[in-house]
C-alpha cells in the first residue's frame, strides 16, 4: 500500500487502474473494519473536535468506514453524510445509525468520483481514508468540487515517519505495493499536499496530532488483531506463503514492541497524524 514516493498520478490505462480499484476494494471490504475501529474511537473523537463543527451544518465525511465520524457528528446535530468504497462497511455504518435513530446518511461511492452535486457540502473530511485512494489528483479535484466557496475540508492523514507509517514500510517490504499508485504517505507531507491543493483552498495550515492507539493485549495479540480484522493487513498475510507469513508476523511484532511504551501486558503508542486545514476558494 506505500507505493513510489511521487506526488503526482501517473496515467495507467483503463483496464490496469479498474483491475487495481477492484483490489483495493476487495481490500477494504475484508477484515472488518468496523470491529477494529473500535480501538480508534478515541482518536477519531478528538479528530472530530477539530472540525469545529456547528448543529445544521453538512458534512461529507469521504472514506469514512463504519462512521466512525459521522456517527458523533449526527449525535451532536451536524448534517452528516459519509461515503466508502466498501459496501459491507457502509451497510454497517446505516444499520448504526438506525440502532441510534440517527438521520446520518450513507453512500457507497468513490472518493475519485463523488457520487454529489457541486457545492453541496459546507465541510468535506476524511480520517486516514481518501490517502488510500489510488489517484489523489482526482480526490482533490472531487473533495473541491462538492465543498460550497467557503467551506472548510480537515483531512487528517498519517506522516510517513509515523508508526503506522513505519508498519506499511514492514508490509511492504513483503508484500510490494502497486507500482500504479503513489505513497499514501504522501499524504502526510506538508510540501506534498501544499502542491496538490494549489489554488483551490485559502486559509491552509497544518497540525500535527498524537493519534492515540491502545489495545488492552499485547504485541503479538495486536498483530493477529489487524490480520484478522485490519483489511491490508488481512490481503497482505492472504497473499503469502505460510512460512513467508510467519516471517511477516515476527517482523510487525517487533515493531509493535519496539515502540510499546505499555509495561503491564497492554499496548499503547502513538502515531502522528497530519491535519490539513483550508477553506474553499
Amino acid at each position: 500500500m506505500t507505493g513510489t514516493m511521487t506526488t503526482g498520478t501517473t496515467a495507467q490505462p483503463d483496464s490496469e487502474m479498474q483491475a487495481l480499484k477492484t483490489r483495493l476494494k476487495a481490500t477494504w471490504e475484508s477484515g472488518d473494519y468496523g470491529v477494529f475501529a473500535r480501538y480508534l474511537e478515541p482518536g477519531a473523537l478528538e479528530f472530530l473536535q477539530r472540525l469545529n463543527l456547528n448543529p445544521g451544518e453538512r458534512l461529507l465525511d469521504v472514506a469514512c468506514g463504519a462512521g466512525q465520524l459521522v456517527i458523533p457528528a449526527s449525535r451532536a446535530g451536524t448534517d452528516a453524510t459519509g461515503v466508502d468504497i466498501a459496501a459491507n462497511l457502509i451497510e454497517q455504518a446505516r444499520q448504526r445509525a438506525r440502532t441510534d435513530g440517527l438521520s446520518a446518511h450513507f453512500d457507497e461511492g468513490d472518493a475519485e468520483d463523488l457520487p454529489y452535486p457541486d457545492a453541496g457540502f459546507d465541510v468535506v473530511s476524511s480520517l486516514v481514508g481518501m490517502m488510500f485512494a489510488p489517484r489523489p489528483d482526482r480526490v482533490v479535484a472531487e473533495a473541491l468540487r462538492v465543498c460550497r466557496p467557503g467551506g472548510r475540508l480537515v483531512i487528517g492523514s498519517w506522516t510517513p515517519a509515523s508508526f503506522i507509517g513505519g508498519m506499511f514500510k514492514v508490509i511492504g517490504r513483503h508484500v510490494p505495493p502497486s507500482p500504479l499508485m503513489p505513497s499514501p504517505m504522501l499524504w502526510g507531507d506538508e510540501t506534498v499536499l501544499r502542491e496538490r491543493f494549489g489554488t483551490g483552498v485559502t486559509a491552509l495550515s497544518f497540525e500535527r496530532m498524537a493519534y492515540p492507539l491502545a489495545y488492552p493485549f499485547g504485541p503479538a495479540e495486536v498483530v493477529g488483531f489487524y490480520r484478522t480484522y485490519y483489511g491490508p493487513t488481512n490481503r497482505a498475510f492472504a497473499a503469502l506463503p505460510e512460512d513467508l507469513q510467519d516471517t511477516l508476523r515476527h517482523d510487525l511484532e517487533a515493531h509493535w514492541t519496539e515502540h510499546n511504551r505499555a509495561t503491564d501486558g497492554t499496548t499503547r503508542l502513538d502515531s502522528e497524524l497530519l491535519i490539513l486545514k483550508a477553506m474553499r476558494a
